[in-house]
Formats: C-alpha cells, sequence, structure tokens
C-alpha cells in the first residue's frame, strides 16, 4: 500500500510540474518554448511536442538548425529548419530560407522579399545538443485543447 501512495505522489508532482511547464509557454510573451501544431515537423516534432527556445544572434543560425519565427499573418509562430542562410551586405541582415522536415518545398510564402525569413522576426533557435532536439513530448496538447487550436 505504501508503494501505491508514493507513486501516486510522484504521478501528481509530475502532473504539477507539465502543468507549470504548460502555463509558461501559454502565458509567454517571448516564448522561451513553443508548441508544436500541425505535421510539417514529422517525424522529428509531432503535434503536441513541447521545444525550448534559446536566443541567439543572427550570425549563430546555422543550415540545419530548427528557428522559432513569427509569420508574417497573424505573427503565429512556426516552427521549421534553416536549410539556407543568406546575408544581405547592403542592409547587413541575415535571412534564412525555411522549410518543414515534412514539406516539399521551403516557406516561400513566408519570405521577406526573395531573400527568405529576415532575422528580426526570429524568436529563438530550438534547444538542441549534439543534433539531439530536446522536447517533451505530447504535452502541449493539453495546452492546444485549452487554446481550442
Amino acid at each position: 500500500m505504501l508503494a501505491k501512495e508514493m507513486v501516486l505522489k510522484i504521478l501528481v508532482l509530475a502532473l504539477l510540474c507539465i502543468l507549470v511547464v504548460v502555463s509558461v509557454v501559454m502565458l509567454s510573451q517571448e516564448a522561451p518554448a513553443a508548441i508544436v501544431k500541425g505535421r510539417s515537423m514529422l517525424p522529428l516534432l509531432r503535434e503536441g511536442d513541447i521545444v525550448f527556445t534559446i536566443k541567439c544572434s543572427p550570425s549563430e543560425i546555422s543550415v540545419g538548425d530548427i528557428i522559432i519565427y513569427r509569420s508574417k499573418l497573424g505573427g503565429k509562430l512556426v516552427v521549421h529548419r534553416v536549410i539556407e542562410v543568406k546575408y544581405n551586405e547592403n542592409e547587413g541582415v541575415y535571412y534564412y530560407v525555411t522549410q518543414g522536415d515534412n514539406n516539399a518545398f521551403p516557406d516561400y510564402s513566408e519570405f521577406d522579399d526573395v531573400y527568405g525569413v529576415k532575422q528580426t522576426r526570429v524568436v529563438g533557435k530550438v534547444l538542441s545538443i549534439n543534433n539531439y532536439v530536446f522536447k517533451i513530448p505530447y504535452i502541449g496538447n493539453l495546452a492546444l485543447i485549452l487554446r481550442g487550436s
């Protein structure tokens, strides 16, 4: 009986931790984390996965990195991989050509001018360690349900 009580306490504590993470994601202005929505990053990221953002300078974003940026229409967060980095010397600005891993084409509709996603729209880079993306699988589904997304 004591073991069952201990397991129940651990489960309750884990649920509280999950709720705190989801609350931070939902209430955050600067998006230290994001909830994946859709299928564009399959098989690596699934709908409901929570990914964490690290701030970095535009020059620290490289081909292969996954970035989070604000869409042109509505400002929703987009989580996609960088497939090309361009630097406009005249403007002194970086642009990123992005594409979902499960998409056939780059995000042309999100391009600023013809270059790509402008650095000013990038929120950050998805946290990865030795090319392993740090994520919490499926937990964000609760927030998506609560938002009605």
